[in-house]
């Protein structure tokens, strides 16, 4: 796949719910479980991935994205990379910059210079950390705010680091138990004003805390194991949602969101959805 005739855009991403102009994705064309390195893969590694369906599954997901007015680039998927198709993790756009995340776990680690490449390919500003272990799963931006998850993939170090390079947002840390993969399994800005959340993940303090900023829409365990917090929000209060997990769309829709339901159940077998599959280059 190529967007070599479309005209990526500068980096430009001051939250997690502006409506989303251009995104990164990557086929799972060679998606896999390798290493089991989150529980979701434990219950699904015998069963593993129907490429074929996953395929499907990621391109009728790209489709719509386009349909809504998104422009989609992709970067070129690697054998080497059984988990490639979770663009947010090796990236994330804060302000006019993308940075390169240093990822934790061997099976991923490669996966940064791809995203590096393609970046200086369509001279897109970046900036790496190297030494410092972080993933754009743990990073969710809400304008001059960033709450950073501090988890099995991500460090404190990389966070104290991080905040040198964005002086102008004021980068909050939430310990997350390191059970779950990332932040955004357990917590998810939708709007100024509400974000879902898996309660029993994070802190009393924490949630204390972000109670005060946002209405906070709980997500059951059930539904936080299928990925129910892990949806994808594309500006004007629309986001993308999986048609199993009904409780949290029913929530999502009293609260005036529009929903879109696409089936993904057999990508979020590898331990990630909506969010997870999409690395934001620009939002309005």
């Amino acid at each position: 796949m190529s967007t070599d005739a479309q005209q990526i855009p500068a980096a430009h991403c001051r939250s997690e719910y502006d409506p989303l102009r251009h995104v990164l994705l990557c086929p799972p064309r060679f998606m896999e479980i390798t290493d089991v390195i989150n529980d979701v893969q434990k219950r699904y590694k015998e069963e593993n991935i129907d490429v074929t369906e996953a395929l499907r599954q990621h391109a009728a997901f790209a489709d719509t994205l386009a349909a809504e007015g998104i422009n989609t680039a992709f970067l070129e998927a690697s054998e080497k990379y059984p988990e490639q198709v979770f663009t947010r993790d090796i990236g994330f756009t804060i302000g006019d910059t993308v940075f390169i995340s240093e990822m934790a776990e061997s099976v991923r680690q490669g996966e940064e210079t791809v995203l590096q490449n393609w970046l200086s390919d369509h001279h897109i500003q970046f900036k790496h950390l190297p030494g410092h272990r972080i993933e754009g799963g743990d990073v969710l931006v809400d304008r001059d705010t960033v709450y950073i998850g501090i988890s099995s993939r991500t460090s404190q170090k990389a966070i104290d680091e991080l905040q040198r390079h964005v002086p102008d947002f004021q980068v909050v840390p939430l310990h997350l138990n390191e059970k779950y993969l990332h932040l955004d399994c357990v917590f998810n800005i939708l709007s100024p004003t509400e974000a879902l959340i898996f309660p029993e993940a994070l802190e009393d303090e924490t949630i204390a805390m972000l109670s005060k900023r946002y209405t906070l829409i709980p997500v059951d365990a059930d539904e936080q194991f299928k990925l129910g917090t892990n949806v994808l929000s594309i500006g004007n209060r629309r986001l993308f949602s999986q048609p199993q997990n009904k409780k949290v769309n029913a929530q999502l829709r009293e609260q005036g969101f529009d929903v879109a339901e696409v089936d993904f159940s057999e990508i979020i077998k590898s331990g990630g959805a909506f969010r997870c599959c999409t690395m934001p280059v620009a939002r309005d």
